[in-house]
């Protein structure tokens, strides 16, 4: 234990293996061995370089997570609770861990930006490797697989407080979306318009802005050239009316 006394300010710090308990003046926090990581994913790896003289890691991954300290998002993969940190957890960067690589797509960006009106409970992702489910204390994520040459067309890189995730694009999710929905085939404008306003309750307006070249290198390495293309057209379309 130590402690000093500068003028009226007392510095009072305790150390265990699990936090530092610090009060300053009359202020409390505490710093906990997942700080550093704060709400970004780690493996067993990193757990061992936390707690170097622990040579049981996988039991005390299991008491830490009965302890309420990390969550457990698939075998070997951790992210460290609010509690622990003071940070939301973010869906978003734990679909990118969880699975990759990959990013946001389909229902769940559509939500992202507005564009459906509908909550999305289930994370949508894209992946090149085999689709994949996945359910943890987070929520539920889901894996589309698609062709390298389709994956890497029109998805960004969102940066939010001090973390980093790729989602679609709004061109991107959309053609996802037709792109991976079963049973789905737009063989007329008409059948577009019904499927935008009806079905899904897009954001009619957010057409004015999306970049069709996106959907264009798309059509052609994706599974629903045709529909996609008259989604295309019908764009075009309803832009000179």
């Amino acid at each position: 234990m130590q402690y000093s006394v500068q003028k009226n300010m007392i510095l009072f710090v305790f150390c265990t293996e699990y936090y530092y308990l610090c009060t300053r003046k009359y202020d409390f926090y505490l710093m906990t061995p997942f700080q550093d990581i704060g709400n970004i994913p780690f493996d067993i790896n990193v757990l061992s370089s936390i707690f170097p003289n622990n040579k049981h890691i996988n039991e005390k991954a299991r008491a830490l997570e009965k302890s309420g300290q990390i969550v457990r998002l698939k075998k070997g993969m951790y992210v460290a609770s609010t509690m622990e940190t003071g940070k939301e957890l973010s869906k978003e960067l734990i679909a990118n861990h969880l699975y990759g690589p990959s990013y946001i797509g389909r229902e769940y960006a559509l939500r992202y930006y507005d564009l459906i009106p509908e909550r999305v409970y289930l994370v949508t992702s894209v992946t090149t490797k085999h689709s994949r489910d996945f359910e943890n204390a987070v929520g539920h994520f889901n894996y589309q697989n698609c062709q390298p040459e389709y994956f890497h067309i029109g998805i960004r890189m969102v940066q939010a407080d001090r973390i980093n995730y790729l989602i679609a694009s709004p061109e991107k999710a959309l053609c996802d979306v037709v792109n991976f929905s079963k049973n789905l085939f737009l063989r007329s404008m008409k059948d577009v318009e019904l499927y935008l306003q009806d079905d899904i309750r897009f954001d009619m307006d957010a057409l004015a802005d999306f970049d069709v070249a996106i959907l264009e290198k798309c059509a052609p390495v994706s599974r629903k050239q045709g529909s996609i293309n008259t989604l295309i057209k019908y764009i075009k379309h309803v832009r000179h009316l």
